[in-house]
Order: structure tokens, then sequence, then C-alpha cells
């Protein structure tokens, strides 16, 4: 199989890369952007809009470009290798592949085209306190009356949710119909902001008679389709993660070449070069079930797809613990501030494995594919 970009997915990388280079030319700049609401450069947003980059998964017909997913993790790579706090998974591949996946035309054309030209932020209020990585909904409720539709309740935490112009909402049904998806304007709630670890942007949405049009047909149980569609976004989050990684090794390595201790750099010490390749190969073992993962994408099972996800959600879940204390640690104290990338980049890992799930959650769904118990016992 081969893993090598071709010539347009270079360029695309390029491009991409050159355009963060110049915004997060150093740590600083990044630290400067999220220090102010809304937590991201819109300015940059607005020239990834330019560029195509926000439309790369729509189809043409509704603004977007049309592109495959080894080109929106192309995209996601490059955000993580700078820690770009820019919403591009919550807002393009989450809450942007909900509306493509069940709008209506009239829905995709607006909502998508807007997204692809940078003039709205769209958010995923898809998660309730304390029920996180479900596909069915139970903090926000639907109510109906004639063709007026309303939701009530709380979502929390809706990652780019404080910044965001309209939110895609998952809602339990009225009688026990199951769960529903429909966009509401921000507008329309009240909105509590809050930074995570990373000092990126989340927040706590209530909803309290909000006005809500079903997002595609209204009346259909969606919780199938919000759960590939979360399925599709953790991969391109395994995508950003292996970016991080990617940036946290050749930190790490860089540093022990240049770090003397007792008159010697740190590589001469024969202990801490074993460290730096055992992180090495926690970070190719990631990189391959992230290829892998993105291009099981185009195939169009659900359930290989679904398959796909834990275990590249597992894989890069174990292997960002592992090389993200390992770089702090490498690094010394240093590691640990804000002022290093080095930290800041474990932290986001973190807060991606929080909120697409952690390697236990993965390895729970894994586990319960497994249906034939008598060859498990067998090979074991």
């Amino acid at each position: 199989m081969d893993f090598t970009y071709d010539d347009e997915q270079q360029a695309l990388r390029e491009a991409v890369r050159g355009l963060l280079a110049t915004a997060y030319a150093d740590h600083d700049a990044r630290r400067r952007t999220v220090a102010d609401e809304p937590g991201f450069d819109r300015a940059l947003w607005g020239r990834l809009a330019e560029m195509g980059v926000l439309g790369l998964p729509f189809a043409e017909e509704h603004g977007g470009v049309g592109a495959g997913p080894v080109e929106i993790g192309i995209v996601c790579q490059e955000l993580g290798r700078v820690l770009a706090p820019e919403p591009y998974l919550a807002s393009v591949v989450h809450a942007g592949g909900l509306v493509a996946a069940l709008g209506s035309p009239e829905q995709k054309a607006d909502l998508l085209g807007r997204l692809s030209a940078g003039e709205v932020v769209l958010a995923a209020a898809v998660t309730s306190p304390g029920g996180r990585w479900a596909s069915r909904a139970d903090g926000v409720r639907a109510s109906v009356s004639g063709d007026a539709w309303t939701l009530d309740g709380v979502a929390d935490p809706v990652v780019a949710g404080g910044s965001a112009d309209v939110l895609v909402v998952a809602a339990e049904l009225p009688d026990e119909g199951g769960t529903g998806v429909f966009v509401v304007d921000a507008a329309d709630v009240e909105r509590t902001g809050y930074a995570a670890a990373d000092l990126t942007r989340a927040a706590s949405v209530r909803f309290a008679g909000s006005v809500a049009t079903p997002l595609g047909a209204p009346g259909r149980d969606l919780a199938p389709s919000i759960a590939t569609i979360s399925d599709l976004t953790r991969i391109m989050g395994a995508n950003q993660s292996l970016g991080v990684m990617q940036s946290q090794v050749r930190a790490t390595t860089d540093y022990l070449k240049s770090r003397k201790q007792f008159g010697v750099t740190l590589n001469t010490f024969q202990a801490l070069t074993f460290r730096a390749a055992d992180m090495y190969v926690s970070l190719e073992l990631a990189h391959s079930m992230v290829d892998w993962a993105t291009m099981t994408i185009a195939g169009g099972d659900r359930e290989v797809v679904a398959e796909a996800a834990d275990r590249v959600g597992l894989e890069v879940s174990r292997a960002g613990r592992h090389i993200g204390q390992e770089a702090i640690q490498l690094h010394g104290g240093i590691g640990m501030t804000a002022e290093y990338a080095v930290g800041v980049g474990t932290a986001h890992l973190e807060v991606l494995d929080q909120w697409l799930g952690n390697a236990p959650h993965h390895l729970s769904r894994l586990a319960g594919r497994v249906t034939d118990h008598e060859l498990v016992e067998a090979l074991a």
C-alpha cells in the first residue's frame, strides 16, 4: 500500500504549512492569540477560507472543494504541528460533517457555503454533562407544537461553542422518538465560555425554549448518523494528534542535541537516547495507524470506519500519553511551563483525548465487538 502523498496533496501540505508558519512563527504568537477572545485568529480563519481549506470536505455544489479524507487529514496534521487553536476539527469536520450528512439541499447550500467562505463558525452541541462519547442525546430535549420546534436543556462541553454563530444540536425527540439534530441560532441561547487545559475554547450552552430547525427531515432518529460523524471526527482528531506528536519528538531530539550537562550534550547519555528512540517508535506506530484509518474512510462502510476510529483512537491515545510525558521529562522543568510548546502540546493531546475518546473508552468498544469468544480463548 502506497502511503506517499501525490503532487496535489504535497502542494496542499506546503501551502497550509506556509500559511500557519506565518501566523504562528513561534509559540509566543500562539500564546498571544489564545489570551484573548475568541481564542483563535479570525483573520487566519478568513485566509484559510480564501485558500479553500474550510471547504475541503464539502461538495462543490455546496460551496466546497470535494476533497477526500487524506487531504482533510493533511490539514489537521499541519494544524496540530503548530498547535493552531483555530476550530477546524470542531467546526468544519464535526459540525460541518453533520450538516453535510443530514441537512436538506437548501441547508447544505446555505450553512456549508457560508462556512466554506469563512462567514460563520459552526459548533456541534452533541455532548451532555456527564454523558461523554454517546451518540444519543439525554441533556437536551426537543418539543414540537405544530411545525415549530424548541429545545430545552444543557449541552457541555461544546467545543468552539462560545464563538459559534450557528449550533448543530443533538436533542432527544418527543415520545421516545430517538435523537434528532437541529440547527439553532447561537444568539438564541445562553452560553458560558471557558478555556480548556490547552487554552482552546469550549462552552456550556443552555437552551430554554430556543427556536430550532430540524436538520433535514424532522422526526428521524439520527443517532447512528451522529455516531458515524463522531467516528470520522475521531480519525481526523488522530491526524491532528499526530501533528502534535511529530513536533514533540522533533523538539525533544533537538533539545537533547543542544542542551549541555557536565560539559557534553544530553544525547551523549545513552539512557536518554534510548528514551528518545522509544518515543520515535511510538510515533511511527501511531503514524501507520493514522494513515490506515484515514484511508478506510474512502470505503464508506460505517462499521469499518467505527472499528478504525477505535483502533486508531486507542493507539494515538497511548502514544500521545507516552510521547507527551517523555517530552516533558526529557526537557526538565522548562517542559512544564506555559511559555514552552512541549507542555502545551501535551495538554492539547489530553484535551483531544477527553473530547473524542480516551484509551479505555476505545478499548471497551473494541472488546464489545468480540463475538467469537471460543476463538479468543483458543488463541490465549
